[in-house]
C-alpha cells in the first residue's frame, strides 16, 4: 500500500502539488502590476513648476524698506544723503549644543533643523580651547551658526517678524535694551518650534538659539528706529505701529 501511494504522488504533475504554484503566480502578477504602475507614473507628463525660468521675486521686506522706511528715517533724523540711512548688514543665527560633547549625533539634528529654518547650510563651530571641568577638548564641535546676507537675510527677517514671533508663548514684546551699543540687536529664543518649517512630530530635542541683527547704524537709537519701522514689536512701541504693505 505504501508503495502504491508513493507511485501516485510521483506521477502527479508538479504544478498540481499543493498551492505553491498558484501562490507564485499571484506574486508574479502583483509584481507585474506594481511594475506597470511605476512605468505609467514615470511616463505620465510632468507639470513644470510655475516659477521655472522666471527670476526670483524681490524680498517683500526689502521693497518695504526702500519705499517707506528709508524716506521716513531721512525725515525723522534729518539725513541729507540716502546712503547715511541705517540699513541691515547681516543676520547671524547661532545655536550652542552642549550635549554634543557626549552625543555628537545631537549636533547633526540641530544642523538639519537650522538649514531648514534659514535655507542655508550652517557652519559647525568648534571649541577654541580645552576645558577639563566640562570634558571639552580643543577642536571639538559644540555648535552651529548661519550668517545670512542679501535676499535671504531680508526673507528670513520677514518670516521671523510676521510668522515666528507671534508664535512665542506669553509674548509681551521684545526688549529694547538688547543692543550692544554699536547698533546691533540680539534676541534669545527658547525653542525652535516657533518656526513653521519645523515639524513638531520630527523634533527629537527642544533647543534655543540666538538671533543677532547687525546694522550699520552707529547709535542704538537709530538702529531701534530702523527695526521698529521694519515691524519689530518692541515693548514700548506704539500700538498703531506700521505694518508691511500698509
Amino acid at each position: 500500500m505504501a508503495t502504491k501511494e508513493k507511485q501516485k504522488g510521483e506521477s502527479k504533475p508538479k504544478g498540481e502539488r499543493g498551492g505553491g504554484g498558484g501562490g507564485g503566480g499571484g506574486g508574479a502578477s502583483a509584481g507585474g502590476k506594481s511594475r506597470r504602475g511605476r512605468e505609467a507614473a514615470e511616463a505620465a507628463p510632468k507639470i513644470p513648476h510655475a516659477g521655472v525660468g522666471r527670476p526670483a521675486p524681490a524680498p517683500r521686506l526689502r521693497e518695504f524698506y526702500a519705499q517707506k522706511v528709508k524716506p521716513k528715517l531721512m525725515a525723522d533724523f534729518g539725513y541729507r544723503n540716502a546712503h547715511e540711512v541705517p540699513t541691515l548688514r547681516k543676520i547671524v543665527v547661532n545655536v550652542g549644543v552642549g550635549e554634543a560633547i557626549k552625543q555628537p549625533k545631537v549636533l547633526d539634528k540641530v544642523v538639519e533643523e537650522l538649514s531648514v529654518i534659514t535655507g542655508q547650510r550652517p557652519v559647525r563651530k568648534r571649541a577654541k580651547r580645552s576645558i577639563a571641568n566640562f570634558g571639552l577638548r580643543e577642536g571639538q564641535e559644540i555648535g552651529a551658526a548661519v550668517t545670512l546676507r542679501g535676499a535671504r537675510m531680508w526673507e528670513f527677517l520677514d518670516r521671523f517678524i510676521s510668522v515666528a514671533i507671534p508664535r512665542i508663548r506669553d509674548f509681551r514684546g521684545l526688549s529694547p535694551r538688547s543692543f550692544d551699543g554699536r547698533g546691533n540687536y540680539s534676541i534669545g529664543l527658547k525653542e525652535q518650534l516657533i518656526f513653521p518649517e519645523i515639524n513638531y512630530d520630527m523634533v527629537e530635542q527642544v533647543h534655543g538659539m540666538d538671533v543677532t541683527v547687525v546694522t550699520n547704524a552707529k547709535q542704538d537709537d537709530r538702529a531701534l528706529a530702523l527695526l521698529r519701522e521694519l515691524g519689530m514689536p518692541f515693548r514700548d512701541a506704539d500700538k498703531g505701529g506700521r505694518q508691511i504693505g500698509a
